[in-house]
């Protein structure tokens, strides 16, 4: 019986308890929080490169995700070839293409 009076008046004096308000409170604000510092920045990033892959042509110069810089040369499909030397074209995805560089850049390295 000591226990559940002193359990009673502890409950009658606020133990700090928020509720179920104070907790959908805090979990929309985690939500709110989550969505304006992770989600959204993300997605705009994502729709950049898509941009960015979409606008691709031949003759852009481009810098790959592996650092190698080079001139598109031909455009297939999902895959680009890249002219990295005279003589040396690679394939790579287009998904692996990280900037679009000014042209004579590469002539300037």
């Amino acid at each position: 019986m000591f226990f559940i009076s002193s359990a009673q008046a502890q409950t009658a004096a606020g133990s700090g308890d928020p509720g179920i308000t104070g907790s959908l409170i805090m979990f929309g604000g985690l939500f709110i929080f989550m969505y304006l510092f992770i989600i959204r920045p993300q997605r705009k990033r994502q729709k950049e490169h898509t941009d960015l892959i979409t606008g691709l042509g031949k003759g852009d110069e481009v810098t790959m995700t592996s650092g190698i810089l080079g001139k598109i040369v031909k455009l297939e499909g999902e895959y680009v070839v890249v002219e990295v030397n005279d003589k040396l074209e690679l394939k790579f995805q287009k998904s692996a293409v990280h900037a679009v560089l000014p042209k004579g850049t590469i002539k300037a390295i």
